[in-house]
């Protein structure tokens, strides 16, 4: 059998599953509120006054919209992927399809074209809400809209990947279930345990799947993260092929994928090095300007700023999101928390509140988390006369708009159009 026919045989098992039709539902439902819901939002902040200035669609339509997709992602699509794998090992087709001249990497490069081909057909949904946007006079930045899509599709692709590893390891779908449910609450865990740790609890979580969505939300596109997402999806599906070779006993197969393992850990670490990163942002929100960029990047040898600031200060928020964010993308910069894991509301520190700066043998001591202080100081201690901060010219784009048609569309023609579809597909079936 060539893998043409075997990607037709993955496809036509996926239109079959009712858990597929049931989630292309779901999803159309769920995008609906949620455009619904945020074009109410996005025409309440677009009311004469400061909330309309800089408004952009990236916050307040493309990424709640697609916030959808992050739910169906975690809960939902898992059970379609696992059901793709389980079912042929619940029925013993798995045994027969391992006789046929196709390689085991064969068989999980086309379940994963097919869950790819699913998951761009479960977009549709979202490019509707796009249209309705657009046909109400809304704005959409080709850039960033790309940008935050190439996010939420590496993180189906790993979710997908840990499915099929599941499927494969564990002796039926409820278990695999089960066990991708535990995996995602153990990185949402290693996500809220790391705010505001540093050291390599938080370079750690900032891997995590949800922190890769927020970086590629905020318009910004890091290669380091990219990158491991797509080793770590590849390594699933090597180690469900690796899974799938039924002769050999399990004591081999998990050599092999402890090898598969430590392969992507070590092309991980390599991944973990790179530093380039696009802003592609239309407002430049993860970028200083031009030349402030320039003149920090003229300093020689390490920043250190130690942030005497709990994980539930508004303060320090706003440091990491409209400073640190910049500035590790522009310089050497290392930051210290040595307050991680207690609170700051009770803390008889005389440092709290404070930012220790150390470049060479250089000391500052500040308590501003504004961004014109921070260029301040470390043009201070480089003996430089850094540009200062400049105000951003994105004007936003407000309007105020009424999500006509969109409960029509969303609630009454898609399911219908999925209802019929899902016959049509199981008659021709």
């Amino acid at each position: 059998m060539r893998g043409r026919e075997l990607l037709r045989k993955d496809l036509a098992e996926l239109a079959a599953s009712r858990a597929w039709w049931l989630l292309l539902a779901v999803s159309g439902l769920l995008t609906g509120q949620a455009f619904i819901t945020a074009v109410g939002s996005y025409a309440e902040m677009s009311a004469p006054g400061a909330l309309a200035q800089g408004l952009s669609p990236l916050d307040g339509i493309v990424v709640p919209v697609l916030g959808a997709y992050d739910l169906a992602i975690t809960l939902l699509f898992p059970f379609v992927a696992i059901r793709l794998l389980a079912s042929e090992k619940s029925s013993d087709a798995l045994k027969l399809m391992l006789q046929w001249p196709v390689t085991r990497g064969s068989i999980i490069a086309s379940k994963a074209i097919a869950l790819l081909a699913a998951w761009l057909l479960s977009l549709l949904p979202f490019a509707l809400a796009m249209g309705l946007w657009t046909s109400y006079g809304g704005h959409l930045a080709a850039a960033e809209l790309v940008n935050v899509l190439t996010g939420y599709t590496l993180r189906f692709l790993l979710t997908a990947a840990l499915s099929l590893v599941a499927a494969a390891v564990m002796p039926g779908a409820a278990n695999a279930a089960v066990a991708v449910l535990a995996f995602t609450i153990g990185t949402w865990a290693l996500d809220f345990i790391a705010a505001g740790h540093g050291g390599l609890l938080q370079q750690l979580a900032g891997y995590t799947p949800a922190a890769a969505l927020r970086a590629f939300e905020r318009g910004l596109f890091r290669v380091d993260v990219a990158l491991m997402l797509l080793i770590l999806s590849l390594a699933g599906f090597a180690i469900a092929a690796i899974w799938l070779d039924l002769g050999r006993a399990p004591r081999a197969r998990v050599t092999r994928a402890a090898g598969a393992l430590a392969l992507a850990a070590l092309a991980c670490a390599g991944a973990s090095q790179v530093r380039a990163s696009f802003d592609l942002s239309e407002n430049q929100r993860s970028s200083f300007a031009p030349a402030v960029a320039r003149t920090l990047a003229g300093v020689r040898g390490p920043l250190t700023m130690t942030v005497y600031l709990s994980a539930e200060d508004p303060r320090l928020s706003d440091l990491e999101s409209s400073v640190l964010a910049k500035l590790r993308r522009t310089m050497d910069v290392r930051v210290v928390y040595p307050l991680a894991g207690r609170s700051g509301l009770f803390d008889n520190d005389e440092r709290y509140g404070t930012i220790e700066y150390a470049l060479g043998t250089r000391r500052a001591v500040n308590r501003s988390t504004t961004e014109a202080i921070v260029l301040e100081t470390i043009g201070e201690l480089a003996g430089i006369q850094a540009p200062p901060a400049e105000e951003s010219s994105y004007a936003g784009w407000p309007l105020r708009a009424t999500p006509r048609g969109a409960a029509v569309l969303f609630y009454a023609i898609w399911p219908l159009a999925v209802v019929i579809a899902a016959r049509r597909s199981r008659r021709t079936g």
